[in-house]
């Protein structure tokens, strides 16, 4: 008796949670419509590759609900030939061989497709890193994926980043002296004694804020090295494509790579001189 078919779909996710359609051109100086994450549902049950191939009952992955749903077509195959075929292509997916770049989870949707119904899954998603490391300012993404990629390897869902700027106090410290003058039969020497006190005191209150100022610098919130050398290295990429653009020579994106590689090399021979 032939096996009943079972519907094979793709869940696809965006790691990003929108952040890369609305932030990629900026940074990237490419358009990229998500940081895609997908699982194939089939025998009620979705299954994907993080910290080793996972599978969770569909509807109910820690990556919530998907942003589209891709019908792949009816598989034939018995389940239990599908878990024999799991068993086997495991040790390729382990914790251990993930690569955010060359061996994700797009790559096992796209084998496990390929297994059930024959197809493979959309281009768009499996050429994602290809198009991000093509892209002008691909190259300096590497410590981000590289810190994305440790997420993901360890099973983990990554979290969209929350952009809180820095809030600064800008209390300032009240410094009050109070001079007393009293009168008595010797009223001079009181004088000289009230004043003294009062120095003393707004002597005593400078200090005081002294301490506090100190203090507050102690609190500031440090200065961001990295942050400040990426703002400089991008401030000159656009000054270098101005100038490259003026000439009227090549497009856009031709004249975005040859500025970034210019500065890039420029920083490349400061370097080497500098060691």
């Amino acid at each position: 008796m032939a096996e009943e078919g079972q519907k094979v779909s793709l869940n696809v996710y965006d790691l990003s949670q929108g952040l890369a359609r609305q932030l990629s051109t900026t940074f990237l100086g490419t358009a990229i419509e998500g940081i895609w994450h997908t699982g194939v549902v089939v025998y009620g049950n979705e299954y994907y590759f993080g910290g080793g191939i996972q599978h969770f009952p569909a509807g109910t992955t820690p990556y919530g609900i998907p942003i589209r749903v891709v019908d792949l077509g009816v598989t034939h195959v018995p389940k239990d030939l599908f878990e024999i075929y799991l068993q086997e292509i495991g040790p390729r997916y382990s914790a251990e061989t993930y690569s955010l770049l060359t061996h994700n989870c797009n790559n096992f949707s796209d084998e496990v497709a390929q297994f059930l119904v024959g197809a493979t899954i959309p281009d768009y998603i499996l050429n994602l890193p290809n198009e991000v490391m093509s892209s002008p300012m691909g190259a300096l993404m590497l410590p981000m994926i590289q810190q994305l990629e440790a997420t993901l390897r360890s099973g983990a869902v990554p979290q969209a980043p929350q952009f809180r700027p820095p809030t600064f106090q800008t209390s300032q410290p009240t410094i009050t002296a109070k001079k007393s003058l009293t009168s008595s039969e010797n009223g001079s020497s009181t004088t000289e004694m009230n004043l003294k006190e009062g120095e003393d005191k707004v002597s005593s209150e400078e200090q005081s804020a002294k301490v506090r100022d100190q203090k507050k610098d102690d609190d500031t919130v440090p200065p961001d090295p990295l942050g400040d050398a990426r703002s400089k290295v991008q401030e000159e990429i656009h000054k270098e494509f101005v100038v490259i653009m003026a000439s009227g020579t090549l497009r856009a994106s031709e004249a975005a790579a040859l500025a970034t590689r210019r500065v890039m090399q420029r920083y490349g021979h400061t370097n080497a001189a500098q060691s």
